[in-house]
């Protein structure tokens, strides 16, 4: 059969059709379990359906392509032969998994079935062959509760409902605590529950149940909470899960089996460590679903010694083998190791650094592949997440705590619902999500939350693992919480707490804190450093930052800048006594009156200029002239009017009739940028006196300052050449005047489509590009910026768009205008040096594009500096492993 045709792929016991390389079409955890069958670990014998198998099921309707019915058949007949059993078969059953795996990891989004190929003879069988009826009837009902949810789409809080009023009718507190005769009680309930809710009984077929499971899986890829989390973790270019069908292994037999999760290295701080968890006689949805609160993985070894001897050979074999922290699942079964899963482990920002560099050190890895694959730009994002500002403070407010599942401090009001947190969020509020336990239909309320605290679950719950891939604080299996949804609020000893009160968490030490308590910003690890040089030496592309004061632009510095692709000088008009000045200009009639304004505020411009060129000694500086349009600078509601008709001894009306002659219907289209400049080439005169003038005087004090003068939002090379001689005259005199010169660059924000587009003739005349893709993209699209949140979530979600415009660049529509724009501007003026500085310039997938086309530098936020420092080292380990 050739590999086109090909659906299902064999791994396991001497199989491995498939090898680490095959993510795309067997995903993450089937082309891990082939390539841990290649390398003689012991694997449970089992197949993948393939991710194309899943594409073909969803374009089709719900059909299977031609074959797959009997490649899957024959799947099933060689696992048999391998074990010696056959699927349906009470004497020697088989029984199997069906879980699903994308290309890349995303933690409980998808679906799962275990023990599937029971029914009422098989059960028996298994019993009798076990020895053990009660690990029979518990396989069975777990069967029936997962399938029931999974395939058939009902509750789970049903079953969960009726397991808790069989173990209140015994007295007990545990499931281990339930007998044999308690559960075929309970698998009688069970069944009434699926035939209640599904209207017939439940399926009896082994492969009947196999088939509609395997269905379930495809569909899962569609589900809500899969497009969520895809949508969040902004994951694209994917065709669909695999299905991973796989021999049954059992960590319920008793007290010599077992199941759990572990990390070949902690995954909080990146310490050299078996880090994990495991239940004793448990099945692994129990561990990571935070059914039963486990034991730390190194209590394991007084339950099965030589299982965990062996699972640490294995540990190291496998971050050997891949070169990189794993993350894996295994079964003990009657004293027998089987490794269930492996994968890349998801991390925190500071485990990430500590590992890359630890690896590095330890010979497993070079510092390309440790940029290149060891960390995530979201990871230092991470770093740069606030903490407690003293954390002895406030211990006397601890209420509760609970596992410290992933690190940092998070402050907010308490929501007990994912769909509350959202709109909560939404509304401008922070918040705390409380669930008793999290499960992937509330990924959208935590991805909305600040922090997340559980009253259940491990260190490996779903919780955790989202909360640590994402960076938030969270808090785990906090049992002192008791959390009464039905109230909306919690108690905790004495004290309840209810939706809308303030909380903080502290996701290090797993404190629970009454009240909002003050936060600071982050410190970055020693390690940060080190490996940002490592980037540093990979990255042709420049990094600079956005800034527009001295504090920011000292902080630019600190993260790494190579120098401020954008200062908007607008934002200095509005400090203290300038705004007057600024007003005062507004309401003269006069060029006369106008420029004896602005000569008011060129001392203050002058003044920004010096501390922003000091702080950036050696290194560029863009400086953007006056952009947004004048009637930004006036107020609006009645008591500012009042107020600055006072303070300027003048009538209200006048002031009045200035905001109505500035009103316009479209402002952000409207007169500003450049058009200012023509309109009131005096505006432009200071601007450019202000910031030649300081650079001349730093420059007698030894501060190297390296000067360029942005004209904004041009659309013409007529508009562009009008401001660019105005500047060159300015210029002039200020030399003349000072006995003195610097160089200095003059260049343009590219924002408007048609300067695009003629970037040919305007690079004939400028020294450089920064484009502006805020606006760029408002115009492409014809969006508002400040209006689109209506409706752009709602594109996202029905997939009219893959992602917000205005925070990933639109590589199809925006992208190419800024493409065409780079290749004709270099084109024309070889010299020409193109940058971006919309906050585009620190999304990580932007950044790649920016690369791609060319481009000198990107600029963003002070905070996002790290961030686009090592995308932009990815991109070029990307290009150069696709031999671009």
């Amino acid at each position: 059969m050739s590999q086109a045709s090909k659906h299902v792929y064999g791994f396991g016991r001497g199989t491995a059709e498939g090898s680490k390389e095959m993510r795309a079409l067997l995903g993450g955890k089937g082309a891990n379990l082939a390539e841990m069958s290649s390398i003689g670990l012991p694997v449970p014998p089992g197949f993948t359906v393939t991710t194309e198998a899943c594409r073909y099921y969803s374009a089709h309707k719900g059909q299977w392509p031609t074959g797959l019915e009997d490649e899957i058949r024959s799947g099933l007949t060689q696992i048999e032969k391998t074990l010696g059993r056959r699927f349906g078969d009470p004497a020697r059953p088989l029984l199997v998994s069906v879980r699903s795996g994308g290309a890349q990891s995303m933690p409980g989004m998808m679906d799962t079935v275990l023990n599937l190929g029971l029914n009422g003879e098989v059960v028996e069988g298994l019993a009798r062959e076990a020895g053990n009826e009660r690990f029979a009837y518990d396989a069975y009902r777990r069967f029936i509760d997962m399938f029931s949810a999974v395939v058939m789409d009902i509750d789970h809080h049903h079953f969960e409902e009726a397991l808790a009023s069989m173990k209140a009718k015994k007295g007990v507190k545990n499931d281990l605590d339930l007998d044999a005769n308690d559960l075929k009680l309970l698998v009688d309930q069970f069944k009434a529950i699926y035939e209640h809710h599904a209207g017939h009984a439940f399926l009896s077929d082994p492969y009947l149940q196999l088939q509609h499971a395997i269905n379930a899986v495809f569909e899962s890829w569609d589900s809500a909470r899969a497009i969520k989390y895809r949508q969040i973790n902004r994951i694209t270019g994917l065709i669909g899960t695999a299905v991973n069908v796989q021999a049954m292994v059992y960590g319920n037999l008793g007290p010599t089996s077992g199941t759990g999760v572990c990390f070949t290295r902690n995954p909080s701080t990146g310490e050299r460590e078996l880090y994990g968890e495991f239940l004793v006689n448990a099945q692994g949805e129990d561990v990571v679903a935070g059914i039963r609160t486990p034991e730390p993985i190194a209590e394991m070894e007084s339950h099965f010694p030589r299982p965990y001897r062996e699972l640490l050979e294995v540990t190291e074999r496998l971050e050997r083998h891949y070169r990189n922290m794993q993350d894996i699942e295994f079964t003990v079964q009657d004293g027998e190791l089987f490794i269930l899963q492996t994968r890349n482990g998801k991390r925190t920002g500071k485990a990430a650094l500590k590992m890359a560099v630890d690896m590095v050190g330890e010979g497993l890895t070079d510092t390309v592949s440790a940029v290149g694959e060891l960390v995530e730009p979201g990871h230092l994002d991470q770093l740069l997440h606030p903490g407690f500002k003293d954390e002895t403070a406030y211990k006397a407010s601890v209420i509760a705590s609970g596992l410290p599942a992933s690190p940092g401090a998070a402050v907010g009001q308490v929501v007990f619902a994912a769909d509350d947190a959202e709109k909560w969020r939404d509304d401008g509020k922070k918040v705390l999500l409380v669930r008793i336990e999290t499960s992937p239909e509330d990924v959208g309320g935590m991805d909305a939350a600040e922090g997340i605290l559980t009253s259940r679950g491990g260190m490996t719950s779903h919780a955790a693992v989202v909360a640590r891939g994402w960076g938030k604080p969270c808090v785990a299996g906090c049992g002192a919480v008791a959390i009464d949804y039905a109230s909306k609020s919690f108690t905790t000893g004495s004290v309840t707490v209810s939706e809308g009160d303030w909380l903080s968490i502290n996701g290090s030490t797993g404190e629970v804190i009454l009240g909002a308590q003050e936060l600071v910003e982050a410190q970055l690890v020693d390690d940060f450093a080190t490996f940002m040089e490592w980037a540093d030496d990979i990255r042709p592309i420049g990094v600079r930052s956005n800034a527009d004061t001295p504090a920011d632009a000292a902080k630019a510095v600190s993260f790494g800048a190579e120098g401020i692709g954008l200062c908007r000088t607008e934002h200095m008009f509005f400090e203290g006594d300038r705004i007057q000045a600024v007003r005062e200009m507004i309401l003269s009639s006069t060029e006369d009156a106008r420029r004896a304004a602005l000569a008011k505020l060129l001392p203050y411009q002058k003044e920004d200029f010096r501390g922003i060129f000091r702080a950036m000694d050696g290194l560029p500086i863009t400086v953007r002239l006056l952009d947004p349009p004048l009637h930004e600078f006036l107020p609006h509601d009645a008591d500012g009017v009042a107020g600055m008709a006072d303070r300027m001894g003048i009538d209200e009306q006048t002031v009045k009739a200035k905001i109505a002659e500035l009103s316009e219907f479209n402002p952000m289209l409207g007169h500003r940028g450049c058009r200012l400049g023509v309109s009131y080439p005096e505006i432009t005169e200071m601007q450019t006196r202000a910031i030649l003038e300081a650079a001349v005087e730093l420059k007698a004090e030894g501060v190297i300052v390296l000067p360029e003068i942005m004209v904004p939002l041009i659309g013409t090379l007529e508009e562009y050449v009008d401001q660019k001689q105005v500047i060159e005259k300015t210029a002039a005199s200020v030399f003349a005047e000072a006995g003195s010169e610097v160089e200095f660059l003059i260049g343009t924000m590219i924002e408007v489509p048609r300067a695009a587009l003629t970037a040919d003739d305007i690079a004939r005349e400028a020294d450089f590009f920064s484009f502006g893709t805020n606006d760029l993209t408002q115009m492409c699209f014809g969006y508002s910026r400040d209006d689109a949140g209506k409706f752009l979530p709602l594109y996202v979600e029905r997939k009219i768009l893959p992602h917000d415009p205005f925070q990933v660049l639109d590589r199809r529509g925006v992208g190419q205008l800024v493409k065409i724009g780079t290749q004709r501007g270099k084109e024309s003026n070889p010299h020409l040096k193109v940058g971006i500085c919309g906050e585009h310039g620190g999304e990580p997938t932007s950044v790649a594009f920016c690369y791609d086309i060319g481009m000198d530098y990107v600029s963003c936020s002070p905070f996002r500096v790290p961030i686009a420092r090592l995308a932009a080292a990815q991109a070029h380990l990307a290009a150069r492993r696709n031999g671009m």
